[in-house]
């Protein structure tokens, strides 16, 4: 038979030790002795080398045999009866008697493997712990703390008292994962570890892993000799087996952690996690200064106050920060009141108390408008200025909470009297303007259990190779720190930040309604001014001009032969100016109104309006024998004298401008159409238009004044030879904006012209 250890024999120092499988050392303490079982088989696969020790076999009468190969077909049937469970509880381990000796046997799974660690216990007792007794005091301990802290030293008392240990220390890990020991039991002539740190190096990343995995860990003696971990030797396996001990009372220790102890001067261990959701907050850890094997139960004794404590964290945490906010939210609350009491709070309260203890800051600052709000102590303005400006080109979307400010604003330590840690939020992005929250610094010296910088021990090559060998107190100056901010007073600062944002926008609407209000009030007056201009030339105009056509034509109905043919001329081009003057009154008139004028929607036929155009116009369209083709128009709401006037001045327009020998012909098409049915015109997206086009075969024009056409007065032929004002299709345009539409125009000179309106669907 051939046998091999499973011993992990990779070199191991503190530049790998980060890296060390600490969770397979194939090895463990000798106060017990492993057997691994195969799940399906139930043969012992690993043995530890001293099982002759206990009970008298070597692992070469083990390996590859079942349990019987020391128990009784009696005691092997108890074991698998045991083993159907589907979970293992520790507080009632499997217990068998070999040669008048009490063996406890604690399981658990392994991979593959049933793990079995094996502890004897001489007198043969099995001793749960008084229940009643540990839960009252828990209960006690509840009602008479009021802090974590309180309740943590209860905690170390009862641990030291229940386990025997010479010191036993509640330990808690700051987010980097230094430790201080927060609360202290030991002997008298001991010295006190209680308020130092411990750097993070202490307990490397895996061993914390491991305390998350097994919350109980034992080293009954810091000089203790490890036992490998023996199993069959296959030739056929190419690799070499483990066995993972992560949850194992027995797993054997890093050479590292043990040389760390011993150089601490301790002689035994007992550790025990605790967690706050499901992430390692600290450790209770018990040391003695001389070998000690704990008894099965007391160590579930001691497991039980962690358990305790454990579940106490989260609560005494919360309750604390209930406290702190209850300040926070009464001091929110005081400034939001200002705030909505004051429409000029800016400058009215930026110097209230509450401001400052919103936040529990010592200083606060708003920069608005270029100019600074200063509230408690701060920075000199020459000094503010720039961090706004900093602040607001790197942080005004996501805003800024350090209690180290100068890891970010590099260059001005300085501040750090004021300012250490900040609360920044901006109050309107693509400016400097913001408001922050300032921290003076606050100076800590650190009481540090050996100088953290020499946590380890370099050799003549430079390595890094053992773990310090001195723990005398080391003291460290930090600066250019503040107290860290609290996330009750994060949460209300921006709470306060996001209100006086709509405060200043509720400011800024103020101001432009003020403004506008101005320019309505002057609008109004210019408007009456118009109305009276409309006044004038409606009746004080228009009067003059009919006298001047009235006198024109009775002197040229006369014909007096006394007349020369110069001065007839002369009379008929004075009655022909006042007519067209009467005429461009009108259309102003008219445009005038079509703005004005109320708009009274009605759903009405287009094909009425338009016969009732086509009737009006028919002398016109005798005259010209123009030729009109039309398709059934839609039932559309609109305002229809409106459609009426824009349907006169579109024909109008088409039987104006024909050529000479060409009958008029002019089309009325109507369809409905999207911005995908007319890609070189601007509609909006996600709409439908009636479109209606008046096309003619008259002489067209230009395409560069297809837009311009729609301007007051503009005219692209002579008014002798078209007469007109310019005005008709600035108030076809000034229509369908009423309409919420649009129209269009686009022709060819001599090819005709066409005109579109949009009207919206629906």
């Amino acid at each position: 038979m051939n046998i091999k250890n499973i011993v992990n024999r990779d070199i191991v120092n503190l530049t790998n030790c980060e890296h060390e499988p600490i969770h397979i050392p194939g090895s463990i303490q000798p106060h017990g002795f492993l057997l691994g079982l195969d799940n399906d088989s139930l043969l012992i696969e690993f043995c530890s080398a001293n099982s002759a020790a206990f009970i008298k076999l070597a692992p070469e009468a083990l390996l590859g045999k079942d349990l019987t190969a020391f128990l009784s077909e009696e005691a092997f049937g108890a074991f698998r009866s045991y083993i159907k469970t589907d979970t293992f509880d520790s507080s009632r381990p499997f217990v068998f008697i070999l040669d008048d000796i009490s063996f406890n046997t604690t399981i658990h799974p392994s991979g593959n493997h049933l793990i079995l660690e094996i502890e004897p216990f001489p007198d043969g007792t099995l001793n749960l712990p008084n229940l009643y007794n540990q839960t009252r005091k828990f209960v006690s301990y509840m009602e008479k703390t009021t802090y974590l802290g309180e309740l943590c030293q209860n905690i170390a008392d009862e641990t030291r008292q229940i386990t025997g240990y010479d010191r036993v220390m509640i330990y808690k890990f700051d987010p980097e994962y230094n430790g201080e020991v927060i609360a202290e039991s030991r002997r008298q002539d001991l010295d006190s570890f209680s308020g130092q740190k411990y750097p993070h190096t202490d307990i490397p990343a895996q061993a914390r892993e491991l305390y998350i995995k097994n919350p109980l860990r034992m080293i009954a003696d810091i000089n203790y000799e490890p036992v490998p971990l023996l199993t069959l030797d296959n030739t056929g396996e190419k690799s070499n087996k483990s066995l993972d001990l992560s949850l194992s009372i027995l797993r054997s220790v890093s050479p590292i952690h043990v040389e760390y102890l011993k150089n601490m001067g301790v002689g035994a261990t007992l550790t025990i996690s605790l967690l706050k959701n499901q992430k390692l907050w600290g450790l209770i850890a018990c040391h003695h200064y001389s070998p000690k094997i704990l008894p099965h139960y007391t160590r579930l004794s001691a497991l039980l106050h962690g358990h305790f404590l454990t579940s106490q964290i989260a609560v005494r945490e919360t309750a604390e920060e209930f406290e702190v906010s209850q300040g926070v939210e009464k001091s929110l609350s005081e400034s939001l009141e200002l705030l909505h009491q004051h429409e000029d709070f800016i400058e009215a309260c930026h110097q209230s108390p509450a401001l400052l203890t919103l936040a529990n800051a010592s200083g606060s600052v708003i920069f608005y408008n270029n100019k600074l709000y200063k509230n408690g102590e701060v920075p000199a303005d020459d000094e503010l200025i720039p961090l706004f400006s900093f602040l607001a080109a790197n942080y005004s979307t996501s805003g800024l909470v350090t209690n180290e400010l100068t890891k970010t604003y590099t260059e001005h330590a300085n501040l750090s009297k004021f300012a250490a840690g900040i609360i920044y939020h901006s109050l309107a992005p693509g400016t400097p303007d913001g408001i922050v929250w300032l921290r003076k610094e606050r100076i800590e010296t650190i009481n540090w259990a050996g100088n953290p910088k020499k946590a380890v021990i370099e050799n003549a090559e430079g390595l890094r190779l053992s773990p310090r060998k001195s723990f005398e107190l080391w003291m460290e100056v930090v600066k250019n720190k503040s107290v860290s901010w609290r996330k009750t007073e994060i949460s209300a600062a921006g709470t306060f930040t996001y209100s006086l944002q709509k405060h200043i926008n509720f400011r800024v609407i103020l101001d432009q309604e003020n403004r506008n209000r101005i320019l309505n009030d002057e609008l109004r007056t210019a408007n009456k001014e118009l109305a009276n201009l409309n006044w004038i030339s409606t009746h004080d105009l228009k009067e003059p001009l009919r006298k001047i056509q009235i006198f024109a034509s009775k002197v040229l109905d006369r014909e007096d032969p006394d007349l020369s043919a110069m001065v007839k001329d002369s009379v008929e081009r004075m009655r022909f100016a006042a007519e067209k003057m009467q005429m461009l009154i009108e259309d102003i008139l008219t445009y005038s109104k079509t703005g004005n004028m109320e708009k009274v929607f009605k759903t009405m036929d287009l094909n009425i309006i338009l016969s009732n155009v086509l009737e009006e116009l028919s002398i016109n369209i005798e005259e010209k024998q123009a030729i009109v083709n039309r398709v059934p128009l839609p039932e559309l709401n609109v305002i229809p004298f409106q459609v009426h006037q824009l349907f006169v001045n579109l024909l109008t327009n088409a039987i104006k401008f024909t050529r000479e020998g060409i009958t008029p012909v002019i089309d009325i098409r109507s369809t409905i159409a999207d911005s995908e049915d007319t890609p070189g015109i601007m509609l909006p997206r996600d709409r439908k238009y009636h479109q209606i086009s008046f096309a003619d075969n008259g002489i067209g024009f230009e395409k560069e004044y297809q837009n311009r056409i729609f301007g007051v007065f503009q005219r692209l032929h002579p008014s002798h030879k078209y007469p007109g004002t310019g005005i008709g299709l600035a108030i076809c345009k000034k229509i369908m904006d009423n309409h919420r539409g649009f129209i269009t125009a686009d022709a060819e000179p001599g090819q005709g012209a066409t005109f579109t309106l949009f009207f919206p669907a629906g």
